[in-house]
């Protein structure tokens, strides 16, 4: 059984137990959160599609930590100006687990 959920923006395609990291959620490590922008579900029987959402369905997760992602260097430069400037960037993420699946 899978599911295809919004969460931040994102779509993911979540099962029962996977980890994965979304973007920051605003709640405290150890604590319960639903999603309920289920775009689609699917079992061994039949598979639904929401128009726009699934309804009734909903995804409940375990935050397990916050973290940052990798550092990204951004390099900007035009040849012959002397022109060249560096920036980096570190993205926060929350890691999820997912404990249930309703339909």
């Amino acid at each position: 059984m899978y599911a295809i959920v919004e969460i931040e923006g994102q779509q993911f395609k979540v099962e029962k137990d996977q980890k994965l990291f979304v973007h920051r959620l605003p709640l405290n490590e150890g604590e319960q959160v639903e999603f309920d922008k289920v775009l689609l579900t699917s079992t061994e029987k039949e598979v639904k599609v929401g128009s726009p959402t699934v309804s009734g369905a909903k995804i409940t997760a375990k935050v397990l930590a916050h973290v940052r992602g990798d550092k990204v260097k951004v390099f900007k430069k035009k040849r012959r100006k002397g022109y060249q400037k560096l920036n980096g960037h570190r993205q926060d993420f929350s890691q999820i687990q997912i404990e249930e699946i309703s339909l």
